[in-house]
């Protein structure tokens, strides 16, 4: 009876820190709890109420709709979604964890990263589960910042399974504020200092590569970390660096909204935003990996998917900033990254 009890009271305080039930299922999380996808999706489900509680404690007359839903073919997730606040215009945090079997097209994909992938009459069993978040603030001038941390595993005709972390936390802003961007990244190459000191100036140095808009020639934002089919050096240790970067959103970010989130700022300053998240979208659509997969996997839920997505953006022809202005400095860091932390 008293290990009953204490199971009740468990399930009771792991209910009140998430944002919903998980998945999984609380009972099933707990038989499970010495197994790494268990303990992944205990991490990224207390990430996502982490995220929500801070964006919700500076955005107090908002609130987040919180959506669980079921894919038929295997798996779910919880979206949370914040629209037109005082602070922010749209803030998402997402956590799915799905299974089933690989479409041939995200096959494809894989194995043109270099991934053997033997599959089984033509079948490879495969299980993902991550959190991804976009926070679109409404004044110009606090930046649109995205993170996304995740962890996959498929097996293979023999039986092995291969299984790799990926994620990343990245920053968009629309005018250039060098304290800021040295605050995000200095607290990024803590989490991975705690690690290995090679892994920040890798993954920073990956993160500007992928967020790259080719056709622009210019980067998606100022860039943070990024990384993906990281497997080594073991799983204990690849999960404790994921869990390090993860808890590091937080102070990361919301000193930055905090700092400038009643800025006061001009219809011109908005309509630059405007612009610049039309870069945002099209990078999104056109290059971002996990977009093109969750696009390409039977069953997955677009509003999740597509929830990256700001409420408002703008495309005007021809539009060029002056030399020497505001717009034109973000715009240089975007074409030419700097280090911010050296």
């Amino acid at each position: 009876a008293l290990a009953a009890a204490r199971e009740d009271e468990e399930e009771k305080e792991l209910r009140q820190r998430f944002m919903a039930p998980p998945v999984s299922g609380l009972r099933e999380l707990r038989r499970r709890r010495r197994e790494l996808r268990s303990r992944m999706e205990l991490l990224i489900m207390e990430t996502q109420a982490e995220v929500c509680r801070a964006l919700a404690a500076l955005d107090p007359g908002a609130s987040f709709a919180v959506d669980s839903w079921e894919r038929k073919e295997g798996g779910g997730g919880i979206s949370c979604v914040l629209q037109d606040g005082e602070v922010f215009e749209k803030a998402g945090v997402n956590v799915s964890v799905v299974s089933g079997h690989l479409s041939e097209e995200a096959a494809r994909q894989m194995r043109s990263r270099g991934k053997s992938l033997r599959a089984k009459d033509g079948k490879l069993p495969f299980c993902a589960m991550g959190v991804s978040s976009v926070i679109h603030p409404k004044n110009p001038h606090v930046p649109t910042m995205h993170f996304n941390y995740r962890y996959f595993e498929i097996e293979e005709a023999d039986g092995t399974i291969q299984w790799w972390f990926g994620g990343g936390t990245d920053l968009t802003p629309t005018y250039l504020n060098e304290e800021d961007a040295v605050h995000f990244h200095k607290t990024l190459k803590e989490a991975c200092d705690k690690h290995d000191l090679k892994l920040y100036p890798k993954y920073k140095k990956w993160c500007d590569d992928y967020f790259y808009i080719k056709h622009r020639g210019e980067r998606r934002g100022i860039g943070g970390i990024f990384f993906d089919d990281m497997d080594s050096p073991s799983k204990e240790e690849v999960f404790q660096f994921v869990k390090s970067c993860a808890k590091a959103v937080v102070p990361c970010y919301i000193p930055i909204v905090k700092k400038h989130c009643h800025d006061p700022f001009t219809p011109e300053e908005k309509l630059w935003q405007q612009l610049r998240r039309g870069r945002y979208v099209e990078f999104n659509l056109l290059y971002d990996r996990g977009t093109k997969f969750g696009l390409l996997t039977p069953g997955s839920r677009i509003e999740s998917i597509l929830m990256s997505l700001p409420l408002t953006a703008r495309w005007e022809y021809m539009h060029n900033p002056p030399e020497s202005s505001k717009e034109a400095e973000i715009l240089e860091v975007l074409r030419n990254p700097k280090d911010w932390v050296h």
